[in-house]
């Protein structure tokens, strides 16, 4: 319901004013009357009168309370972001106040709309525009106002911005000071009402004003600009990567999406069907099945704290670091890393020394050879397999092999899933024949060792004994690829004594007769042969080991068809194992001299082993006979992958990933929407595998669209024009930038320090400019402090403490990026973890030597450092300014 407006002062600042501080206050007092009301639901009233048959339906109405209270205690807290007036063709006016998220049901009437429904965006329109209503019916915004409530004895906002069609749009720093009366009678102090008319007029200001950044983190912007409005509220089942340069809002346009896009009352019929349909075919419902990654630790955090005012609760397990999020997807998921449990076949070492420049260079080719590889080599082995069947002399046998070479038939890398799916139908009766198979071959085992252990009681402890002396040399040489067949179906147990002496001699028997079927002798050396070795004649009698032999082959080779999804996806790690066998023979991808052994994996090979099975499985996943059929035993493999994906996956700072831990990223995202956005400039690139171009992240999220944001809310003009100028010096593009108008983006220039080689003399002229930025603002603001490595983080911030204790100002060692100290600190941190936050004044210390030590990367660390800074920017050198940036110097002052 709106709220009339015609009967208010038009075009009167202290009208509005007053009319937002009551409602403000009105908007509390409600909110607060509802969190102690009785609108809650409760059992009785929706008619459960049975608690124990109606656990489900009650755990559902706590549920919703709950969210009814956060939703109260939410809008107490921050009663309205902003403010709309509107006329209609009649010309009736209607006056709106839009807040944060969802306003709860209850509240009498106030005319309150949430940002995140389609009435909402008209907070972001320009007054002068015209609107249509979700309706169909068009108004045209008449006076518009951002707020920025906070509440001391009662509510008043700071930097409100006032738009009108009668009055020149103006920031007021106080509304409640725009009441207060400026026009004393005689009888008062004259001295009062001078300082006071003075006061007003420094509290009404033409324009927009910047406001001063008092503290660390993400900017708050609770409504967005036209364009980027427009960009949050696409469809659900989008995919998308927002450019732009620092300070235009990137993150926070993600951040107020993926809030939108939870708010499930916010969404539009198609998109609701959607999130059913994700709900259906996932393990996480919509509310949790979201994932975000940032390049950082320190980002994430002030992440999670941008959510927490968007009321979204944003768990470590959602928002993540690629690192850490790869690492437990390899490890605790896919089997890909090994554990002590056992499982996995490789061990992540940073600095292995496994690649080429390269694999380096064109990871998108490294990825698609290998991919085609594998999917050729898997195709082979089943071909073969199917072939060797056919072969067999048994006809029963030979039999099982008619339905694998009918969809092995013209088959290629290209419909590998065809042949996956075809394979599973066959899934059930090659198990029934297996299981018989294997119920003889086991009892002739069995048989042997009973036979044993009635000649010998002691038998089992002597085997054990001996398995106590062999060496475990599984982790010292490159394992067998070759499929063993039943020992892949069974789970090793890492058991001891007796029991683990009927294991060992199951399979030490197994393996021989194996072997001696295939014309193959053990390799020595290895646990197996020495078993067989010290039993000697205790094992089978020549022709049932022959037979068991034979056994043994056909259900490796069934095996092979048996379950198709699982060797097809589980297998991806030992395959990628024989392709770099092969392609370091051929000196492709990887060094021919080796140098590493066969289990080390670089980060980067952890990326492409990940990517190969997330795109396996999706194309198994996305197909509805398989979906429907999901928990059918042919798809376990399957299942694992499913309960990885999100109904939404949103990346910040894109352009540090590479195109294949982008694309992986992608694949995380279930297939039913298909849902990614992604925010990030490619000059701000601080990794040497990071994406450099939009065809890099087209590739790794096909049918991606992208949209540039221009308009930068962050720097003074004079930092905003030598970040033009560190960009094009870096042969990148610096044509996309542009300042607001309206607003005062005057500042001082940058200042620069050279000669400064010890850490005494950088604290003493970094101290002498902290103390000119508190005298310039009035109070300190927030200030960070940028050196080239983690080893001069300490040593600097002590040297800078002790030059400002007189100041009673601390300079805080982030050490590892971690937030450390209180607001009003100086804060020193290796730039390597800066991305992303802002600051009102950034020191860059030792800008030489940063060049000399990252000459491939040295215009991006520079751009990001001093795209940090709002107003003030320092640069120090140990020497001299380095020659690259010799242009530039007149852009510099030598003090403020």
């Amino acid at each position: 319901m709106a709220k009339p407006a015609s009967q208010l002062p038009v075009g009167s600042a202290a009208a509005i004013a007053e009319e937002v501080l009551d409602t403000l206050a009105d908007v509390e007092h409600r909110a607060r009357d509802g969190l102690q009301g009785d609108s809650y639901l409760t059992g009785e009233s929706i008619g459960i009168l049975n608690p124990v048959r109606g656990i489900a339906a009650l755990q559902t109405i706590e549920r919703m309370n709950q969210e009814k209270a956060t939703a109260f205690l939410a809008l107490a807290r921050e009663p309205a972001i902003a403010r709309v007036v509107v006329s209609d063709e009649s010309g009736a006016m209607s006056t709106y106040y839009v807040c944060r998220t969802s306003p709860p049901t209850g509240l009498g009437g106030l005319p309150l709309i949430s940002y995140r429904s389609p009435m909402g965006a008209m907070a972001s329109r320009a007054v002068g525009a015209t609107f249509v209503r979700p309706d169909g019916r068009e108004v045209e915004l008449r006076q518009r106002a951002v707020l920025r409530p906070f509440k001391q004895d009662a509510w008043d906002s700071r930097d409100t911005v006032l738009e009108s069609d009668v009055f020149a749009t103006v920031t007021v720093r106080s509304l409640r000071e725009l009441l207060s009366p400026t026009v004393a009678g005689e009888e008062e102090d004259v001295l009062a009402v001078l300082l006071a008319e003075e006061e007003a007029v420094e509290n009404v200001i033409a324009g927009r004003r910047r406001s001063v950044i008092t503290k660390m983190g993400l900017r708050d912007q609770p409504v967005l600009d036209e364009y980027q409005d427009g960009i949050f509220r696409l469809p659900l089942a989008s995919r998308l990567l927002i450019l732009g340069p620092p300070g235009t809002g990137k993150t926070t346009t993600l951040i107020r999406r993926l809030g939108q896009k939870l708010d499930v009352g916010m969404l539009d019929d198609e998109e609701r069907e959607l999130v059913r349909r994700m709900d259906a075919t996932s393990d996480l419902l919509h509310a949790n099945g979201w994932l975000m990654f940032t390049p950082t630790d320190l980002l994430r955090q002030y992440v999670k704290e941008a959510f927490a005012r968007e009321g979204i609760a944003a768990s470590e397990q959602r928002i993540s670091t690629w690192v850490d999020h790869r690492h437990d997807l390899a490890r605790n998921h896919f089997g890909i890393l090994r554990t002590a449990a056992g499982g996995g076949i490789f061990v992540l070492k940073d600095a292995a020394a496994t690649l080429t420049s390269g694999a380096r260079e064109r990871p998108t080719a490294w990825y698609e050879d290998f991919d085609q590889w594998q999917k050729s080599g898997w195709l082979a082995t089943i071909r073969q397999a199917a072939s060797d069947l056919r072969a067999d002399p048994a006809a029963a046998v030979s039999a099982l092999a008619k339905p694998a070479l009918e969809a092995l038939e013209g088959s290629g890398p290209e419909n590998v899933s065809d042949v996956v799916v075809a394979l599973s139908r066959s899934t059930r009766a090659l198990q029934e024949r297996i299981t018989e198979m294997k119920a003889v071959t086991d009892a002739k085992i069995r048989g042997a060792l009973t036979l044993q252990v009635n000649r010998n009681r002691a038998f089992l402890d002597e085997l054990a004994r001996f398995i106590d002396t062999l060496l475990d040399t599984s982790t010292d040489a490159d394992e067998d690829d070759e499929d063993d067949g039943e020992e892949q179906e069974e789970a090793v147990e890492h058991k001891t004594g007796r029991a683990s002496a009927v294991q060992a001699y199951q399979r030490s028997l197994r393996a021989l007769a194996r072997a001696r079927a295939m014309g193959r002798s053990l390799q020595k050396g290895r646990r197996s042969s020495q078993i067989v070795e010290w039993l000697g004649e205790r094992g089978l009698a020549a022709p049932d080991l022959a037979a068991v032999g034979r056994s043994l082959v056909q259900q490796s080779r069934l095996r092979k068809l048996l379950n198709p999804a699982r060797s097809f996806i589980n297998d991806v790690p030992r395959r990628y194992r024989t392709f770099r066998r092969q392609r370091q023979a051929e000196a492709s991808w990887y060094p021919v001299a080796g140098g590493y052994l066969a289990r080390d994996l670089h980060p980067l090979e952890l990326d492409i082993v990940l990517l190969a099975i997330l795109r396996c499985a999706s194309g198994l996943l996305t197909r509805p006979n398989v979906q429907r059929d999901i928990d059918a035993t042919e798809w376990t493999a399957l299942r694992t992958v499913r309960g990885a994906l999100r109904h939404q996956v949103l990346v910040d700072e894109a352009t540090d990933f590479s195109p294949i831990q982008l694309a992986c990223m992608t694949a995380l995202a279930n297939p039913q929407g298909l849902s990614f956005f992604a925010c990030g400039d490619f000059n701000q690139r601080l990794t040497t595998w990071g994406s450099r171009c939009v065809a890099d992240v087209t590739w790794a999220c096909p049918g991606l669209r992208h949209e540039t944001i221009t308009i930068s809310y962050r720097q003074s003009t004079q930092l905003s024009e030598l970040g033009r100028a560190i960009v094009t010096l870096g042969g990148g593009d610096a044509t996309a930038v542009a300042l607001p108008d309206g607003v005062d983006n005057g500042g001082v220039p940058p200042v620069l320090a050279e000669g400064l080689a010890s850490v005494t003399e950088v604290a003493d002229w970094l101290a002498e400019r902290v103390r000119e930025i508190e005298t310039f603002v009035r109070k300190l603001p927030s200030v960070a402090v940028l050196v080239m490595s983690e080893a001069d983080v300490e040593p600097l911030a002590q040297a800078l403490s002790a030059q400002l204790a007189d100041n009673n100002i601390k300079a805080v060692a982030c050490r590892e990026g971690q937030t450390m100290g209180n607001e009003n600190d100086v804060r020193v941190f290796d730039i390597q973890h800066i991305k992303g936050l802002e600051f009102e004044a950034v020191f860059f210390v030792g800008v030489d030597q940063l060049a000399a030590a990252q000459p491939d990367l040295f215009d991006k660390y520079l751009y990001v450092g001093t795209t940090r800074a709002a107003t003030y920017l320092g640069m120090s050198c140990e020497a001299e300014l380095p020659p690259v940036l010799e242009g530039l110097r007149s852009m510099f002052a030598q003090r403020w």
